[in-house]
C-alpha cells in the first residue's frame, strides 16, 4: 500500500473491531446510581428476537444511541440498557415448523441479534440485559398476577374473542387485518372462550387525565390514546318495540339533546337482542350472512371513518319516546357490542356517520340544531338553539342535553350514563411461549392462587408442539397436575399463557434492578432512575404497549413497589424506513440486510446516513446513493486529520481571541456557531439531520482554512486553531459515528477516551461579530449585500447602500422616496418611477 493509498482509505473495519473490544473490556458504559450528578435514562424499546435486527432497528437504536452518548458527555449519569422481549407466538411456530424447541430458537437469535448490536458500537450498559422467558424475570409478572387477583384486577370470564383458527390463539383487534390474521392471513373468526382479564377499565379516567399532563408525548400518540379510552358523557334510555309490549330496546347517546331527530335506531350486530326481533326464516338467513361478514372485519376497520357504514334494515320498527313516532331498525357495522349498550339512537341532523347512512339507507333526515347562517354542509355538529324539539325549542346544547336528561328521568325510562370505548385487557393465550398463569382450579376450593413461595410456576420443557387445537400445556401431564396450594388436594394448573404485552409493560422498571431478588424491583435504584426520561419507538406501538405499560405502572404504584404515576416523561416516535414506496419487509422483497452495509461501509457509515436522510420523526426514504455519500463524508474527515496530523499534533494551547489574527477569528467564529448550532439542534427535538449538517459545513470550512491560512498568520495559530477546531468537530461527531471519533481522538495523542470529555461549549466571546451581512433590497427585490460594522449608524448604512455598485444601476433613472433600515438585517430602499 502506497502513502498516498494510506491517506485515502478509512479502515473501519479494523477501528472498529478495535473500540468495540475496548469498550467491552473496559465496561465503558457500565454504570450505576450515583447522587453527585444528574440522571439520565434513554431507552429503545426493546426487540422481538426474531433473528437478526432490520433497519427499522437500526434506525431506532441508533437515535437512542446519539441521545444516551450525547446526555453522557453533557455530565449526565446515562442509564441505556437493553434486552429482549422473549415470549411470542413466532418462536413456537418456528418450533413446529423447524423441530427446534422455542427456547433454543430464542436464545439463538438473542445471541447473533446481540452481536448485531454490539457491531453497531450502542453505548449499552450490557450487565443490565433482561430476558422475558427467564424464570427469574417472569416470576415477579406471576405474582403481580396474584396481587392483581386478590383485589379484583385480575378475572375469568367468558367473552367473543378474535380467534385465528391457524395460529390456534386469540388475536387483539389490532392484529386482524382486512379479517385475516396479522401474522399468518389466515381468515379470523369469532369464537366464545373463557380467558383471563387486566381490569384495565380501573383506571381508565386516571389514564385519561393523565394524557393532559405528559407535555414530552407527542400530540398524534395522546390523541389515539384518548379516542382508544373514549370516554362518553350522556344518557341510557329505552325504545319501545312496536308490538310488544315487554320489549324495550336499551340504547345510549352522547347527544340526548338531538332526541326529538331520532329517525331510526341502529343495533351492533352480534347484539342479543337481535335474534329474538327476526321476524322470519328469510330474514334469519339474511341477519346470519351479514353478521358472519362483519365478523370477519376488525374492529379497528369496522369504525374506520373512510369507509362505507353497511347495514341491514329489519323489520321490527320502535318508538321513538320523545315524538311517538315509528322509527326503523338496523343492524350495522359501525356499532359495536362492547361499547354503551351495544345499541345506539341514529340523529342524522347532528351527526355525520348517520347522516352518510341516512343517504345510503332512504331514511329520514330531521336537524335539532340551527346552523349558523349560510350553512351549507350536510350534519352540523356545532352549538346553536334547539329546533324542531318540542320542549327543548330555543336551548343551546349543554342545556337542553340537561333538560332532556331530566325528562328522561322524570318519566322513568332513562338515566345519565358515562361510556368508555376501553375494554379490559384480554391477557390469555392458547399457547406454550409465555409465562404460565399462576392459577389453580381445586374441586374443593374452586380458583386458588399459587403461593408466593412456590413461584415461579416454571414452563416445561417436556412439550409437543403440534399447532392443533388449544394450549399444548393441557397435555403436558407433569404441569397440569398439582396439589391445591389451600387444601393440598388434587387439582390442575391454568393452561393459558399471558400476552407478551404483559412482560413489556415493566420491563424498564427492571432495567433498574435485573439481578435483585428481593422483589419484582429494588426501591432505591426505582427511585433513583425511573421515569424513563427519553423513550424511543415506534408509532406502531401507540396504542397497546404505551396504554398497558402506563396502567401497569399505576397498578405497581397502588401495590405499593413504586412511587410512580407515568413510566415515561417524553417519548418520540421514530418513522419507518421506507424502500421502493412501502415499509421495509420480507414479505415486500425490499429488506436492505445492515449486516451486508456494514460490511461494506462501516458501521458509523449505517448510523450516519440513518440519523441524516430525514428528522427521526419522518419516515426515511431508502438511497442506496445516500450511504455512499455518508461514507464520502467520514472518509473526508480521516483524510484531514491523517494528512495534518503532524501539525495537529506540534499544536499549543487552544487560542484566544485577543491574539488572533482576522482571520483566525472569523474561522474560530464558526467553530463556535457549530458548537451552537449542533447542540440547539440535539436538543430541540433530535434535528439530527441539522446537526450533521452543520457538522458537514465545519468539514468543509477546515478544507478551506488549511490552504489559504498557511500564508495569513503565524504557524502557531494555525496549528492551535486546526486543532481546536478538529478537536471539536470529533467530539461533536462523536455520538454520531463514535468509532471514528474514538480512533482519531486517539491518533491526536489523547490517552482517555473521547468519552470521557465533556461535550464542547460555545465561546461567547468567540461568537461575537465585529461585522455583520445586511440584505439591500430596491422595491422589494434583492439586488445585493452589503458587509458593515456592527453598531454602524442608520445614515451610514444607509449612504453605503446607495452607493453600492449593484444598487446604483436601480436607483440611478429613479427618485429615491425612502430608505428603510433594520438594524442588523437589512435596508430596503423605495423607489418612484
Amino acid at each position: 500500500m502506497s502513502p498516498h493509498d494510506s491517506l485515502e482509505r478509512y479502515p473501519f473495519r479494523e477501528i472498529e473491531a478495535r473500540w468495540q473490544r475496548v469498550w467491552e473490556e473496559t465496561k465503558a458504559f457500565k454504570v450505576s446510581e450515583d447522587l453527585r450528578c444528574p440522571k439520565f435514562y434513554c431507552l429503545e424499546m426493546f426487540p422481538y428476537p426474531s433473528g437478526r435486527i432490520h433497519m427499522g432497528h437500526v434506525r431506532n437504536y441508533a437515535i437512542g444511541d446519539v441521545v444516551a452518548r450525547y446526555k453522557r458527555m453533557r455530565g449526565f449519569n446515562v442509564l441505556h440498557p437493553m434486552g429482549w422481549d422473549a415470549f411470542g407466538l413466532p418462536a413456537e411456530n418456528a418450533a413446529i415448523e423447524h423441530g427446534v424447541h422455542p427456547a433454543v430458537w430464542t436464545h439463538e437469535n438473542i445471541d447473533y441479534m446481540r452481536a448485531q448490536l454490539k457491531q453497531m458500537g450502542c453505548s449499552y450498559d450490557w450487565d443490565r440485559e433482561v430476558t422475558t422467558c427467564d424464570p427469574d424475570y417472569y416470576k415477579w409478572e406471576q405474582q403481580i398476577f396474584i396481587r392483581m387477583f386478590e383485589r379484583g384486577l385480575a378475572y375469568r370470564k367468558r367473552s367473543t374473542v378474535n380467534w385465528c383458527p391457524s395460529c390456534q390463539t386469540v388475536l387483539a383487534n389490532e392484529q386482524v387485518e382486512a379479517g385475516r390474521c396479522w401474522r399468518c392471513e389466515a381468515d379470523v373468526i369469532a369464537k366464545d372462550v373463557e380467558g383471563w382479564f387486566f381490569k384495565i377499565t380501573e383506571y381508565a379516567d386516571e389514564l385519561l387525565a393523565w394524557c393532559d399532563r405528559l407535555p414530552g408525548w407527542p400530540e398524534r400518540v395522546l390523541t389515539m390514546q384518548r379516542n382508544w379510552i373514549g370516554k362518553s358523557e350522556g344518557a341510557e334510555f329505552d325504545l319501545p318495540v312496536v308490538g310488544r309490549p315487554d320489549g324495550s330496546i336499551r340504547v345510549f347517546t352522547t347527544r340526548p339533546d338531538t332526541s326529538f331527530g331520532m329517525t331510526y335506531a341502529v343495533f351492533a350486530p352480534e347484539h342479543p337482542l337481535v335474534d329474538r326481533l327476526i321476524a322470519d326464516e328469510a330474514e334469519r338467513a339474511a341477519v346470519a350472512q351479514f353478521q358472519a361478514e362483519v365478523s370477519r372485519q376488525s374492529e379497528m376497520e369496522r369504525l374506520a371513518v373512510d369507509r362505507p357504514k353497511r347495514g341491514l334494515r329489519l323489520k321490527a320498527r320502535a318508538i321513538n319516546p320523545f315524538t311517538r313516532q315509528e322509527i326503523p331498525l338496523f343492524i350495522a357495522d359501525y356499532v359495536l357490542m362492547g361499547y354503551g349498550t351495544g345499541a345506539i339512537m341514529a340523529v342524522p341532523g347532528e351527526d355525520q356517520r348517520d347522516w352518510d347512512f341516512a343517504k345510503a339507507h332512504g331514511v329520514p333526515i330531521i336537524r335539532t340544531v340551527q346552523p349558523p347562517a349560510g350553512w351549507e354542509g350536510e350534519a352540523y355538529l356545532g352549538d346553536g338553539p334547539a329546533i324542531n324539539s318540542g320542549f327543548l325549542n330555543g336551548l343551546r346544547v349543554a342545556e337542553a342535553k340537561r333538560k332532556a336528561i331530566d325528562w328522561l328521568v322524570a318519566n322513568g325510562i332513562g338515566e345519565p350514563r358515562v361510556h368508555y370505548r376501553l375494554r379490559d385487557w384480554g391477557i390469555s393465550r392458547q399457547r406454550y411461549w409465555g409465562a404460565p398463569i399462576p392459577i389453580v382450579y381445586c374441586e374443593v376450593c374452586g380458583m386458588v392462587a399459587e403461593k408466593d413461595e412456590n413461584l415461579p410456576v416454571l414452563l416445561p420443557r417436556d412439550v409437543q408442539l403440534r399447532g392443533k387445537g388449544g394450549s399444548p400445556l393441557a397435555d403436558v401431564a407433569s404441569f397440569v397436575n398439582t396439589a391445591c396450594p389451600r387444601c393440598g388436594r388434587k387439582a390442575h394448573r391454568e393452561t393459558d399463557t399471558m400476552d407478551t404485552f404483559v412482560e413489556s409493560s415493566w420491563y424498564f422498571l427492571r432495567y433498574c434492578c435485573p439481578t435483585y431478588a428481593g422483589g419484582m424491583v429494588e426501591p432505591h435504584a426505582v427511585n433513583y432512575w425511573m421515569p424513563v426520561d427519553q423513550y424511543i419507538g415506534g408509532i406502531e406501538h401507540a396504542v397497546l404497549h404505551l396504554l398497558y405499560s402506563r396502567f401497569y405502572t399505576k397498578v405497581l404504584r397502588d401495590l405499593g413497589l413504586t412511587k410512580l404515576d407515568e413510566p415515561f416523561v417524553n417519548l418520540l416516535t421514530q418513522g419507518m424506513v421506507i424502500k421502493d414506496g412501502a415499509k421495509m419487509s420480507k414479505s415486500k422483497g425490499n429488506v436492505v440486510d445492515p449486516d451486508d452495509l456494514i460490511r461494506a461501509f462501516g458501521a458509523d457509515t449505517v448510523r450516519l446516513f440513518s440519523l441524516f436522510a430525514a428528522p427521526p420523526e419522518k419516515d426515511l426514504d431508502w438511497n442506496d446513493r445516500g450511504v455512499e455519500g455518508a461514507s464520502r463524508f467520514l472518509n473526508r474527515i480521516w483524510r484531514f486529520v491523517e494528512s495534518h496530523l503532524e501539525e495537529l499534533r506540534a499544536a499549543g494551547r487552544e487560542p484566544h481571541g485577543d491574539a488572533l489574527s482576522e482571520a483566525g477569528r472569523r474561522f474560530r467564529r464558526s467553530i463556535h456557531e457549530t458548537i451552537q448550532r449542533v447542540t440547539d439542534d440535539i436538543e430541540d427535538q433530535f434535528h439530527f439531520n441539522t446537526a450533521l449538517s452543520a457538522i458537514m459545513e465545519l468539514v468543509n470550512a477546515l478544507y478551506a482554512f488549511a490552504p489559504a491560512s498557511q500564508d495569513t498568520m503565524s504557524r502557531e495559530e494555525r496549528r492551535a486553531l486546526l486543532r481546536e477546531a478538529v478537536e471539536t468537530l470529533l467530539r461533536l461527531l462523536a455520538a454520531f459515528a463514535p468509532h471514528l471519533a474514538e480512533e482519531l481522538w486517539a491518533r491526536l495523542g489523547h490517552r482517555t477516551s473521547l468519552f470521557e470529555h465533556r461535550w464542547p461549549q460555545p465561546d461567547p466571546q468567540a461568537l461575537i461579530r465585529g461585522e455583520v451581512l445586511i440584505v439591500v433590497q430596491v422595491d422589494g427585490k434583492v439586488r445585493s449585500r452589503l458587509t458593515v460594522a456592527v453598531g454602524a449608524g442608520e445614515q451610514q448604512i444607509r449612504e453605503q447602500a446607495l452607493a453600492d455598485q449593484r444598487v446604483r444601476p436601480w436607483v440611478q433613472t429613479r427618485q429615491v422616496d425612502r430608505v428603510v433600515v433594520v438594524p442588523g438585517r437589512l435596508v430596503n430602499i423605495v423607489t418612484r418611477q
